[in-house]
């Protein structure tokens, strides 16, 4: 049978139901003659009769039982994958895969995932860090967070981060000896934890922002060069030299003494995180509850602050 007798099969199920034209017309909200059509459209196209009819009662034909009890099962089937496509619609479910920068993992990814995922139990989240853009269709990511020049312009964008307080930070022990930098300027008589974006880019220049509104860039020196901002952490706490790092990150181990902050006259801080995703698909639930608890996160710290 082609698939344009679907319809007509649902048709007979309900008149199976109910052993009524007018009752199964009522439930479709349907004409009673074009149920009668659809059930006459079914019955010449199968080749026999489903249905004894009179002026006061509807029977099913041997054919008919037959048919009955071949087509309930699957449509229950089918009635039961649209009953669970509504439910995933408003319930997270499935999975969802991130692409995220180094910088976005630490700030935005990690400190919701546990909420995230005890929040929303059918969710598996898949992760992935890279340092430069991929093609999200391509590799089959729902979404990817990163910096604002990450996001062409065939995608949605949703900006889940205003500029990031970045904290210069370095171990007690590092300073042992030496004197700490007073200014960005004294950077250069030290080892800074150097970070490069890709394997071949450029390192990265530290940026400033001081109280009279000057902002400046330095080129800093430094023996090791890492790729992410746990590294660069782990390496000021294991006193390998002075990191520039999100302040949120840092803000544990100053509290303990573990690490020290230097410029206390100056600020530092950069760019913000945006989430984008192909324009063209249908947003999961799954996507959209992440983007919220994103987004709610963000507005907490700053209130926080």
């Amino acid at each position: 049978m082609q698939r344009g007798g679907l319809p007509d099969l649902n048709t007979f199920l309900h008149v199976a139901e109910h052993l009524s034209f007018r009752a199964a017309a009522d439930r479709m909200e349907l004409t009673a003659p074009a149920v009668s059509h659809s059930i006459r459209q079914l019955e010449t196209r199968l080749g026999v009769r489903l249905f004894n009819r009179t002026t006061r009662s509807v029977s099913l034909t041997h054919a008919g039982l037959r048919l009955l009890d071949r087509l309930r099962p699957a449509f229950d089937q089918i009635s039961g994958a649209l009953e669970e496509l509504d439910e995933e619609r408003s319930r997270p479910a499935g999975r969802l895969r991130i692409l995220a920068s180094p910088l976005a993992a630490t700030v935005v990814v990690t400190p919701i995932w546990q909420r995230y995922l005890s929040a929303y139990p059918d969710v598996q989240l898949e992760m992935w860090v890279d340092l430069g853009r991929v093609d999200l269709v391509a590799s089959g990511f729902d979404a990817g967070i990163g910096p604002q020049d990450w996001v062409s312009s065939d995608m949605i964008e949703v900006r889940l981060t205003g500029p990031i307080k970045v904290a210069v930070i370095a171990a007690p022990a590092y300073f042992s000896g030496r004197p700490p930098p007073r200014t960005p300027d004294e950077l250069a008589a030290h080892s800074c934890i150097q970070y490069r974006l890709g394997a071949t880019g450029s390192l990265v220049k530290w940026e400033f922002e001081y109280s009279n509104g000057e902002a400046r860039q330095i080129a800093v020196p430094g023996r090791l060069t890492v790729n992410s901002p746990e590294l660069a952490l782990r390496a000021a706490l294991d006193g390998l030299g002075i990191a520039y790092v999100p302040e949120g990150l840092a803000a544990p181990f100053l509290r303990t003494g573990e690490l020290m902050r230097v410029f206390e006259n100056c600020s530092s801080a950069v760019d913000g995180l945006h989430l984008f995703y192909h324009g063209r698909r249908q947003v999961p639930t799954a996507l959209r509850a992440f983007i919220d608890m994103a987004k709610s996160d963000d507005r907490r710290r700053r209130t926080e602050v």
